[in-house]
């Protein structure tokens, strides 16, 4: 069985982003949607996926000042930035960092995705900024890495100062990968995951999900074992992902971001109670302290414990929400 990123045995080392992945200290910072390559797999989601767009972890950034607003509603000791193919916009990449870095100090850890093998001039401009360069070679270059400008491109940055690592997801042929281990720091495994906008592809080529649950693709794991062994090499499943690392930065942002009334459970979700209402509520806000509702655009939102024991007695839909913390994504609505 492969080892999961973010438990790590006796002997075996995680890269600080993984570390701070884990912790859920990272901000994904989201630099662009366009991107070189079509790789089949890819999972971006339509509203990215070849858009020119900016995301601070769920948030549509409009300016730089949004992403160290989400960064401090997370407490984010770092950020892993990512797209897309985040070295098309370079000079983008330099600008974020350089604002992460002089706003939360050179302690702010900053990784990069890239499907890219930056040259001396690109990591020149990077030095400084970015702390671990994650580099994704193409499947198909797999079997000749040595021969690649990965590998060259690997060589430059750990003599230049950088972190180093490849990260792929699992698929057929990760043990090619194995002659590239003694130029790397880490190599991460992601478990392939289904998507909606790589499921055509998917089904071409006979692979299907592990079940109904989960995104994972049934044998994903499996092709991962081999090269799972090795001490530099950490495997990340789907289901980490969705339980450990999402659930740890949500509770990091509802910690900084929730409302007096609002119960934040142990997902790091928030519930809070909705009135609609419906004619005169007859002194029942009167009732409440200050801090026990606000009133958003007509709707009075409360603890969903209030309303529960005041339904009967005020008029109108009533109802309660789950969602994540800083009005992200409607997890549940369910009415009183």
């Amino acid at each position: 069985m492969p080892q999961e990123s973010g438990v790590a045995p006796t002997g075996r080392s995680l890269s600080q982003g993984c570390v701070l992945c884990h912790q859920g200290a990272k901000m994904v910072l989201f630099v662009t949607g366009r991107c070189h390559r079509t790789c089949w797999y890819c999972p971006l989601s339509r509203e990215r996926k070849g858009l020119d767009v900016v995301f601070a972890n769920d948030r549509k950034v409009s300016s730089p000042p949004d992403i160290i607003e989400e960064a401090e509603n997370m407490s984010a000791l770092g950020t892993g930035v990512t797209g897309g193919e985040p070295l098309l916009v370079l000079d983008r990449v330099v600008e974020y960092a350089s604002l992460l870095k002089e706003h939360f100090g050179p302690d702010h850890h900053i990784h990069l995705y890239t499907g890219l093998a930056p040259d001396e001039p690109m990591l020149e401009c990077l030095r400084g900024l970015v702390d671990e360069i994650r580099l994704h070679p193409p499947h198909e270059s797999w079997p000749r890495i040595l021969d690649t400008d990965f590998a060259r491109s690997a060589i430059l940055a750990r003599r230049m100062g950088f972190a180093i690592g490849i990260e792929v997801p699992s698929l057929p042929g990760l043990e090619n990968l194995a002659a590239a281990l003694p130029l790397l720091d880490f190599l991460n495994i992601n478990e392939l995951e289904w998507g909606e906008t790589c499921a055509a592809a998917m089904r071409e080529r006979g692979f299907e999900p592990e079940d109904g649950l989960h995104n994972a693709v049934l044998g994903a794991r499996q092709w991962a074992e081999e090269l799972s062994a090795d001490q530099k090499v950490h495997f990340c499943s789907s289901i980490f992902k969705d339980s450990v690392q999402l659930r740890e930065r949500l509770k990091r942002i509802a910690a900084n971001t929730a409302r007096p009334f609002d119960e934040v459970t142990d997902d790091g979700t928030v519930v809070y109670g909705v009135l609609e209402p419906a004619g005169t509520l007859e002194g029942f806000l009167e009732s409440l302290d200050e801090d026990d509702y606000v009133i958003c655009e007509g709707r009075v939102e409360m603890a969903w414990w209030v309303l529960a024991d005041n339904a009967a007695r005020v008029p109108g839909r009533k109802y309660v929400v789950e969602r994540y913390p800083n009005r992200g994504m409607v997890v549940e609505v369910t009415p009183l």
